[in-house]
């Protein structure tokens, strides 16, 4: 019979540890999700600035190379001319099948 009483007081003991602590745990848990959220935020975050980053550059590159001002006021300078007409050229060569 006192095998009994302790079993059961350990029990209560247990249920009770678990039901006050469970607030703690679930802050934990909450903090750890939170953290590993963050991590996959700060990983897609710097993967867009890379992405804008290069995005800018090219764009720069090209706004300076064909001197090009936004938004769309295009003006011919010798590096335009000179890519047009290469394309020109590149597609009226005669091809041999």
């Amino acid at each position: 019979m006192m095998h009994s009483r302790t079993s059961s007081a350990t029990t209560i003991l247990i249920v009770l540890l678990v039901v006050f602590s469970t607030p703690i745990w679930l802050g934990i848990a909450g903090g750890i999700f939170g953290m590993i959220a963050g991590i996959f935020g700060a990983i897609f975050g710097i993967i867009g600035a890379v992405a804008g980053a290069a995005f800018s550059v090219f764009s720069w590159i090209f706004g300076w190379a064909f001197d090009w001002s936004w938004p769309f006021d295009f003006h011919w300078n010798g590096v335009t001319i000179f890519v047009i007409a290469g394309i020109i050229i590149l597609l009226s060569r005669s091809r041999k099948i």
